[in-house]
């Protein structure tokens, strides 16, 4: 009878402990699955997974995916997983509390050869040599005492670009095209600042400054440019499209350019006298790589963007020098400038050092984060009229309201520990160019149509088509830049 008894309970009950046991199991299981629940993903292939999808320009493209998938969302580039997000809230979320963890650059085949291993401040991981990088930048090159100090090499370098462009017009209509002396203004202000010398306009002629121009204007291009060989490792194993070849190359050149520079310097401080010596450049305290990447290149463009809008908007460019003439600054300019056409549409990628959580999402580690601005700076939720060019929507320096009432609806220079150190150097040298250039001159289109604002497709994201102007000097101002023709 017990074994009678024993048998019923052992057959009735051991099918159900087996179901509890299995429900615990899937629980168990089920629990994990929900905690590292991955961001929404549209469907992908295999080996390339979402790469595709990718047509130029890419920041579009992605706005069309987040549009269609939501506010985050994850792809697969190759082997890389990569976080897309078009909303501030996320970029708020990426950049404060995951600010640490989303401190770290992605390996690519632009920092290995052309940024020494990623050794370069924009291109190495968070940890103790970017901070003592950063921290030498900001003490020698960027502080408030250091660009007080360097205001003369800023002004002259704006009165050799006013002198220029007055000697060729002759007081006369004359057609010129703008991105050439934009970027003469700007290179030569950070040439000058770390080695005391002018690369580019009429005067820097020699072998000496066409190799600077020639390596960096490559530079440009390889460090701006996709590279499949950063997603697809087979590309690299064969370097399908010669980039690595290219890179490799260039990297001689710069060492080679690099060291002669400093072997120059060196010379002329062993036969310089004591007071010289103390006068330094940038080159004898930091890594002149480090120093060529320091982002001259988006002053120009930007300055290209706002002189564009400016032609297209009669009304403003009047008012601009109305306001000039009042001595009221033009920060609202370029501000709007920024807002519409940011230095890098996609800021430049971070990636996640650990696992971490977005918006109730599971981000596994090595994730890298891309953050569209150009989605963010145009989202009607956010602003008013987003494509239109509307400089008082930021008011007066003292009351961007619209700046800074939310400052991850609007960050052209990147944001938390990363965000560029010297967006403050590069405001001012955008708003230097652009003053001097409205309160001179006068200007018209070359016609009736308006200035073509088709970007380009490499990193700054300059205009495809440079800016050409009409211009001559204002009256008004003749007689002053006739004074300075004498100087």
């Amino acid at each position: 009878m017990e074994e009678f008894s024993f048998k019923v309970v052992l057959f009735v009950f051991f099918p159900v402990s087996l179901l509890f046991i299995w429900k615990l199991i899937i629980q168990k299981q089920a629990n994990p699955r929900n905690k590292n629940r991955l961001p929404p993903s549209p469907p992908g292939l295999p080996i390339l997974g979402h790469l595709h999808l990718l047509k130029e320009p890419v920041h579009r493209t992605l706005q069309s995916l987040t549009e269609r998938y939501g506010d985050v969302l994850l792809l697969k580039f190759g082997v890389r997983k990569v976080l897309v997000t078009s909303n501030p809230s996320v970029a708020e979320e990426c950049f404060t509390r995951n600010d640490i963890i989303f401190a770290n650059r992605p390996d690519t085949l632009a920092g290995k050869h052309l940024n020494y291993n990623s050794t370069t401040i924009g291109f190495i991981s968070y940890g103790d040599h970017w901070r003592n990088l950063r921290r030498l930048m900001t003490l020698e090159m960027l502080s408030s005492t250091r660009i007080a100090m360097l205001s003369d090499v800023r002004h002259d370098e704006a009165r050799l670009l006013l002198k220029g462009l007055f000697h060729e017009s002759n007081q006369w209509w004359k057609k010129v095209e703008m991105r050439s002396k934009f970027r003469e203004l700007s290179f030569n202000i950070v040439m000058r600042t770390i080695v005391g010398k002018r690369y580019y306009g009429k005067d820097p002629t020699g072998e000496e400054a066409a190799e600077f121009r020639s390596i960096m204007q490559e530079a440009l291009e390889l460090n701006g440019s996709a590279n499949l060989g950063d997603y697809l490792p087979i590309f690299q194993w064969v370097d399908f499209q010669g980039v690595e070849k290219r890179m490799i190359g260039l990297k001689r050149k710069l060492d080679g350019f690099c060291q002669n520079l400093i072997d120059e310097i060196r010379g002329m401080r062993q036969e310089s006298t004591r007071k010289e010596r103390n006068t330094r450049t940038l080159i004898d305290v930091m890594p002149m790589p480090t120093l060529l990447g320091a982002g001259t290149e988006t002053a120009s463009t930007a300055l290209e963007w706002a002189m564009s809008l400016l032609m297209n908007n009669p009304d403003t460019s009047k008012k601009a020098q109305n306001e000039i003439k009042a001595n009221i600054e033009q920060d609202p300019i370029v501000t709007e400038t920024l807002r519409l056409f940011p230095p890098t549409p996609l800021l430049v990628p971070h990636e996640s050092s650990s696992d971490c959580t977005v918006l109730g999402y599971h981000v596994p580690r090595g994730t890298m984060l891309l953050v569209n601005l150009w989605s963010i700076h145009r989202d009607p939720k956010l602003w008013e009229e987003p494509t239109k060019f509307i400089p008082e929507r930021f008011g007066n320096r003292g009351d961007q309201s619209e700046e800074k009432s939310d400052n991850f609806k609007f960050l052209p220079f990147d944001a938390g520990r990363r965000a560029c150190p010297g967006a403050n150097l590069r405001r001012i040298v955008i708003e230097l160019g652009l003053g001097a250039l409205i309160q001179c001159f006068e200007r018209k289109r070359d016609g009736e149509e308006a200035i073509d604002m088709t970007g380009g497709t490499v990193l700054s994201t300059p205009k495809v088509k440079p800016l050409e102007v009409l211009y001559k000097p204002h009256e008004s101002m003749i007689h002053l830049l006739s004074k300075m023709m004498e100087t």
